[in-house]
């Protein structure tokens, strides 16, 4: 690796929740610079949630912890094989599995709005069901499955 690596940057809270985490949603829901567009979206489908604001960032973090991974697969190369290491994910990346999990399964699917789909998936998440929990569960079952090659974490 050349160079030094990009200082990470503080996300400001969204106005209305006062919340970085929903302010990294809406920028993951926004396409082609729309971030009015990408506002109304998650700011919809969050009254959907709850009338309350205070209720709905609760019902949004609720989702979150469900969805955010604890360990996670990467792949080391050890001696000529390349192995599946399971390591325990850092509260950031953690975050951003969770946040691009809940946005890919709500635009996987077509026939209602975005707004829709986002609530929807939020409002399953929350309850521990819904595709991006099963996701979750599919790599915690990966990382569980290859635990014989932990050892090889650093």
């Amino acid at each position: 690796m050349r160079g030094k690596r990009a200082p990470r940057r503080e996300v400001k809270p969204d106005p209305v929740y006062k919340s970085p985490t929903v302010t990294r949603l809406i920028r993951k829901i926004m396409l082609s610079g729309n971030k009015t567009k990408a506002r109304n979206i998650v700011y919809g489908a969050m009254e959907k949630l709850s009338d309350d604001p205070k209720k709905a960032l609760e019902i949004f973090n609720k989702a979150m912890d469900n969805v955010q991974p604890v360990k996670e697969i990467r792949s080391r190369r050890i001696g000529g094989a390349t192995y599946q290491v399971p390591l325990p994910v850092k509260q950031w990346r953690s975050e951003a599995l969770a946040i691009r999990w809940i946005v890919d399964s709500a635009r996987s699917k077509s026939g209602k709005s975005m707004e829709d789909f986002l609530y929807e998936e939020l409002k399953a998440a929350s309850e521990g069901a819904g595709a991006a929990v099963k996701k979750k569960e599919e790599v915690h079952k990966m990382a569980e499955a290859n635990r014989a090659f932990a050892h090889f974490a650093n």
